[in-house]
């Protein structure tokens, strides 16, 4: 009898335990959820007032009691882009797409922390998918392609809107934008032409005559059309023509420097400014285009120096 009033006390004794213990978990849980809540309600708050770093210290809080939540995630991923920290950004918002690969939320918040970053073509993929699950962001994907550069496969895109009845004021302003550019493109192909055509005129005039001033035409037609490989050449070859002429040597130099070759343009530019004699605004470019190289090979003091030269001359210093 004894025996039996013992066991029974020991099983009551069980009960209590395991009861308490249980109440226990559950109070340690509901107090987790409560700071939770609390740490990620003040996340918000700093957030909205512009405090990032506060807001990413509660997250962190957050992030310590629930390491897989993807409302967490989602809102590091934000304050981080908003402190232009793309690389936090983006691995905050692909642990969180890891999660849910469709949500909307998170996709077009990942194109937003691409195109900050100029990614477009990244971006591109991502709207595209959007696109797929909701086509009325159409006209973001459109933008993007503009962006990027891609005007045919915006303007097909247009197409394709037009046809699903999906057209909106944005995407019509995009169709007059791209529409104009293609004038304007025509347009810049023809006067490309026509300099084109000019200069050849000079060239075949210049291979007869050997006039300085006709070669001086063609060469200041050529740095206006940015056809520097060709401006290269061309006062190369008239510098063996015209040794002492300082204008070639300047324009060589010019073009030297404009295909990234500033040693070179040195050479030329420092031997052609001793023909420089009672010029003033010549001079003056010398320097200015011997600044420009110093300044492309990183010699800042230098590019300064010479910088300041060519103002002193123009100033009448």
């Amino acid at each position: 009898m004894k025996s039996g009033k013992w066991h029974t006390l020991v099983l009551i004794g069980i009960i209590i335990i395991s009861t308490f213990s249980h109440a226990q978990t559950i109070n340690t849980k509901e107090e987790s959820k409560l700071k939770f809540q609390e740490y990620f309600f003040e996340a918000l708050k700093q957030k909205a007032i512009n405090n990032y770093s506060k807001a990413i210290e509660n997250l962190e809080k957050c992030y310590e009691i629930d390491s897989i939540n993807l409302g967490v995630e989602f809102e590091f991923s934000k304050n981080f882009l908003l402190q232009k920290n793309y690389f936090e950004a983006e691995l905050f918002i692909n642990k969180a797409l890891a999660k849910e690969p469709n949500n909307n939320y998170l996709l077009v918040h990942k194109v937003k922390i691409l195109k900050e970053q100029q990614k477009f073509k990244e971006a591109i993929k991502i709207q595209q998918k959007i696109v797929k699950i909701n086509p009325k962001y159409s006209d973001k994907l459109a933008l993007l392609y503009i962006q990027n550069k891609e005007y045919k496969k915006a303007a097909q895109l247009i197409i394709e809107i037009e046809k699903n009845a999906l057209l909106t004021k944005r995407i019509k302003g995009f169709k007059k934008y791209l529409e104009s550019r293609k004038v304007l493109v025509k347009k810049i192909k023809i006067l490309t032409t026509i300099k084109n055509e000019t200069i050849q005129v000079l060239k075949e005039k210049y291979k007869v005559s050997k006039e300085y001033k006709t070669l001086q035409e063609i060469l200041n037609k050529e740095e206006k059309a940015t056809l520097f490989e060709v401006l290269y050449m061309d006062s190369k070859n008239g510098l063996e023509l015209f040794p002492a002429q300082p204008f070639l040597y300047k324009m060589n130099g010019l073009a030297l420097n404009k295909l990234g070759k500033y040693t070179e343009a040195i050479d030329v530019l420092t031997l052609g400014i001793d023909f420089v004699i009672d010029n003033i605004e010549m001079e003056a470019n010398f320097y200015e285009q011997l600044s420009k190289s110093y300044k492309g090979l990183e010699k800042y003091n230098e590019a300064l120096k010479y910088k300041q030269k060519a103002e002193n001359l123009r100033r009448g210093n």
